[in-house]
């Protein structure tokens, strides 16, 4: 086992996973700040020169697990690790935010789906080597086409 410990909270427009968007043709453009804690400031330092960022975050919430969840954005089951599904065996989300500035502690940032409270576990700077015309969206891609 091991234990992991929160780096800060979510600050979102969300209370209730009724108001993220979801579905085909989904956009996540909400605003919301990561409010880091003091003892992590060190650990900002230069993040200011990243346009976008992968928060690593809990599902708090959420409580056990489905392996073959059905996702809003289609009718019939996946793999959980094909899916964004929130009931995981490890409850952890990945977002990718645009970082639209920095105040000390708080990261402002755009794209958030993560509720009110959300704790965070991590912050990367996103970097992507992958082009795009080699990038799949597997069974998504389909569902989305239909």
């Amino acid at each position: 086992m091991f234990t992991m410990n929160s780096i800060g909270v979510i600050r979102s427009p969300y209370s209730d996973t009724a108001q993220v968007p979801k579905g085909p043709g989904a956009t996540h453009t909400a605003e919301g700040t990561l409010e880091i804690h003091a003892e992590m400031q060190d650990g900002l330092t230069d993040i200011e020169g990243f346009s976008h960022l992968y928060v690593l975050w809990v599902f708090d919430r959420a409580s056990g697990f489905d392996l073959l969840p059905t996702p809003p954005t289609d009718t019939r089951p996946h793999g959980v690790f094909a899916t964004r599904a929130p009931r995981r065996p490890n409850p952890i989300g990945l977002t990718v935010v645009a970082l639209v500035r920095r105040d000390g502690l708080n990261l402002h940032v755009r794209g958030v789906d993560m509720l009110d409270g959300t704790p965070i576990l991590d912050i990367k700077p996103y970097l992507s080597s992958v082009p795009i015309e080699h990038l799949r969206r597997g069974w998504l891609a389909e569902a989305e086409g239909r």
